[in-house]
């Protein structure tokens, strides 16, 4: 990732000495010649913006055409609470306003429209396309038009309802850099994409997968049969919910008590985001982003979870059979 043969410059080297140290220059390199596109700026993607442009990445396209709420600005450190300020500005608008503060050799900008009517050409400019809040079919659609770009473009998908929070990440085949008893050795992984991992049968999963991707499932399954956007549920939801949870675990041979009454509940009434979860899953991501750009460090495969009730943060691997 990254175009080859370019160096740092000499102002480059002297702002992010302290990452050099940490990384190495050729991955501080990477980084600095990586272009990066976000879409959906709730809580969780402002902690990853906020940590990239940190970082230092080369440029930061954000799309987000929504309009500030009031819920919104929960966990949005980002957008100035002033209504005078963001009155008439889109939420990707004020982010770029900001995140251009928090490091001027990043180049931040804004792309309008619908996240779902961009083509794969458009993806191809990127190297790391990161989605939130979107539907399960722009969702897959997404992932799909990386996969057709000629060079790799790394997708990631990230949610966070209530106090829980889930990362997908599809590297295609990516090879990395790892050292085991003083020596270094290339690894190579394959990935799945979105469509293909949710598409494993429920029954072959491990026992102890975690209750918290079953329960993902089924309310990303009752929004999209629903027409809903990402989010808009309630707790009179509870009931339908329920018989959708009913259905899928008759299809996929899979006890109920895998999917708590609680954990539903729990996921589809609340509509706020809890500042603390986003900042934990937000650096995640900014982790596991800068690990791909770069090409050292193991990368996650290919499900993260994280519960804030239990204070775990769960990797699953879930591949189909011919990954």
């Amino acid at each position: 990732m990254g175009t080859e043969g370019e160096q740092l410059t000499e102002q480059e080297t002297a702002i992010y000495d302290r990452q050099i140290r940490v990384w190495g220059v050729d991955a501080q390199r990477r980084l600095s010649k990586s272009h990066v596109f976000v879409s959906g700026l709730k809580g969780t993607c402002v902690e990853f913006c906020k940590n990239i442009v940190l970082a230092g990445v080369g440029s930061l396209t954000l799309n987000d055409d929504r309009l500030v709420t009031e819920e919104l600005l929960l966990a949005n450190f980002l957008i100035p609470p002033d209504e005078n300020v963001f009155r008439g500005k889109s939420i990707a608008e004020l982010c770029c306003d900001s995140l251009k503060d928090f490091n001027p050799m990043v180049s931040v900008s804004v792309e309008k429209g619908a996240l779902s009517n961009f083509d794969a050409d458009f993806f191809q400019k990127f190297d790391v396309v990161v989605v939130s809040c979107c539907s399960l079919l722009t969702k897959k659609s997404v992932n799909a038009k990386c996969h057709k770009s000629p060079k790799r473009v790394a997708f990631y998908s990230v949610e966070c309802r209530d106090s829980c929070g889930e990362i997908f990440v599809d590297l295609q085949k990516y090879s990395y850099c790892k050292k085991k008893n003083e020596e270094t050795m290339e690894c190579t992984l394959q990935y799945p994409s979105f469509e293909e991992a949710i598409a494993v049968p429920w029954r072959s999963l491990p026992k102890r997968m975690s209750k918290l991707y079953f329960a993902m499932r089924v309310i990303e399954r009752f929004e999209e049969l629903e027409g809903r956007n990402p989010g808009e549920t309630s707790a009179d939801d509870l009931p339908n919910v329920q018989k959708l949870r009913k259905e899928l675990c008759e299809a996929h041979c899979l006890n109920e008590s895998q999917i708590p009454d609680s954990l539903l509940q729990r996921l589809i009434a609340s509509r706020s985001e809890f500042p603390p979860v986003c900042a934990i899953i937000g650096g995640i991501l900014g982790q596991e982003v800068i690990k791909a750009i770069s090409g050292k460090g193991d990368p996650l495969k290919n499900f993260f979870f994280f519960d804030a009730m239990d204070g775990k943060g769960i990797i699953e691997d879930i591949s189909n059979v011919n990954s």
